[in-house]
């Protein structure tokens, strides 16, 4: 009996310790813009989502999972390089065609962010994978980082509303791609 006692006097220390020692945390779910440098060298804006949850290991700095998908269907040249992408042209050059992209990215890693009244600005700088898919017939899957930061502003007690920009690069095809994401949208505190 007295060892049982003691097992449950120790979880519930344990429990209680553990809870002690985290801050806190957030989770975040918006809609997000991406500027993709595609691999054929084009730009092309991509619309989608970014979601992240982020807990606190220290007051001012959290571990960051971060999630988005972003989707389009941008112009391709077929047949070569055509200066004026209309119809069919002469040498070879084909009229533009719409492909279906589709790009995920999965990063993780540190953000430090710091409350100044009802404003939390935020950096990171958060690593992972992309995943890139053309027309469902060509796909890339890489390395990422993403260079970034925002701002919380606290709308009602554990709410507020998020702006974030990022620079996000990518290695699809074994070629660097340097772009631009922005996301905006809801945050729920814990």
């Amino acid at each position: 009996m007295g060892k049982i006692t003691v097992v449950c006097l120790l979880v519930c220390f344990l429990t209680t310790l553990s809870y002690a020692q985290l801050p806190g945390g957030n989770a975040f779910i918006g809609y997000s813009y991406l500027n993709a440098d595609l691999v054929s060298g084009s730009r092309t804006s991509l619309n989608g989502w970014n979601g992240s949850v982020e807990g606190k290991v220290l007051p001012f700095i959290g571990l960051v999972g971060d999630l988005s998908g972003h989707y389009g269907s941008p112009s391709v040249v077929s047949g070569g390089f055509c200066p004026v992408p209309v119809g069919s042209l002469p040498g070879g050059c084909v009229a533009t065609t719409n492909s279906t992209t589709s790009e995920y990215n999965f990063l993780f890693g540190p953000r430090a962010s710091f409350p100044i009244g009802k404003f939390r600005p935020f950096v990171h700088a958060l690593l992972g994978a992309g995943h890139l898919s053309e027309s469902a017939s060509i796909s890339s899957t890489s390395f990422a980082d993403a260079l970034g930061g925002g701002i919380d502003y606290h709308l009602i007690p554990l709410i507020s509303w998020r702006i974030q920009a990022d620079a996000l690069q990518t290695r699809f095809f074994s070629s660097t791609q340097n772009n631009v994401r922005v996301s905006t949208g809801i945050v729920v505190h814990f």
